[in-house]
């Protein structure tokens, strides 16, 4: 009888040990899940913050690449029509020139550059995280004449044999491609002992050799497209009288002046120009998209 009594008390507690682990394991099980509501809750508030916030009247200040104009003005309006409570200023010109204006405080919420190198130059004194750069765009470049005239220039090759030439600065990324051929080709001491008419921008060049100032110049694939009835496309340089790829870089810059409107606002304009809409677009002015 003792040992049945014991038996029944040895089920019982262990019964009751199960029981006990059952609700334990339960409770658990319950905290887990509720934690987990609560992380998924507050990411899901965290995400419609942000899209309410970029969709809050706000000023975004966009820096870009004076080769860049033309396509941002036709994005710009097609922005308006989707976020009508973001008003995108632009402030275009040399690369080399926008990286100054950043360096010395501008007020600027994005920067799209005509080249690595500068926004390289950004990202390494901190004013733009790496992680918030998108290589978008590439483009070409192009030796140029004004239309209808002669020239004995048929190439990058005796470009000397011009009279005069249009050529941006050694601190405009176009420029710097253009030196890049030069040395490329062996023929920098020759081309520097030319008339050169130095430019501040990729725009001066093309104004220079459009307006007939100039013999020939020297600028990308889309600014001679954008004037194909007043220059004519000489030559295109090829790989290997150009081995730098011509890419253009777009990357938020730190702007302490900006609230959280204006900075989610940013992100958003620049998720937009990441979009097939935005894609053809570019693609209309002569870039190539990057993937």
């Amino acid at each position: 009888m003792k040992k049945l009594v014991s038996s029944v008390l040895v089920l019982c507690m262990t019964a009751a040990a199960l029981v006990g682990c059952g609700n334990k394991n339960t409770e658990t099980t319950k905290a887990t899940e509720a934690a987990a509501s609560t992380e998924a809750a507050a990411s899901t508030k965290a995400v419609s913050e942000t899209q309410a916030a970029a969709g809050e009247a706000a000023t975004v200040q966009v820096y870009i690449a004076a080769s860049l104009s033309n396509a941002m003005d036709e994005i710009s309006a097609n922005y308006k029509s989707v976020q009508p409570n973001i008003d995108l200023v632009f402030n275009a010109g040399s690369s080399g020139k926008l990286q100054t204006q950043i360096e010395e405080g501008g007020a600027c919420d994005v920067f799209f550059s005509a080249a690595t190198k500068q926004m390289d130059a950004l990202v390494e004194g901190g004013f733009v995280q790496e992680a918030d750069v998108t290589d978008l765009l590439e483009n070409k470049v192009q030796l140029i004449k004004p239309a209808g005239t002669e020239t004995k220039v048929t190439g990058f090759e005796n470009i000397t044999d011009a009279a005069n030439l249009a050529l941006a600065a050694d601190t405009v990324p176009v420029g710097q491609y253009a030196r890049e051929i030069f040395d490329n080709l062996g023929i920098t001491d020759q081309v520097m002992a030319m008339e050169i008419n130095e430019c501040e921008d990729v725009s001066a060049v093309l104004a220079a050799v459009s307006e007939g100032s100039n013999e020939v110049g020297i600028v990308y694939a889309t600014d001679a497209a954008s004037v194909a009835d007043k220059v004519e496309v000489i030559a295109t340089a090829n790989d290997t009288e150009l081995k730098s790829k011509v890419i253009y870089p777009v990357g938020f810059v730190k702007n302490t002046e900006a609230d959280d409107a204006e900075v989610a606002a940013a992100k958003a304009f620049v998720d937009y120009l990441k979009t097939p809409e935005a894609a053809a677009v570019f693609e209309k002015y002569g870039f190539s998209c990057i993937n």
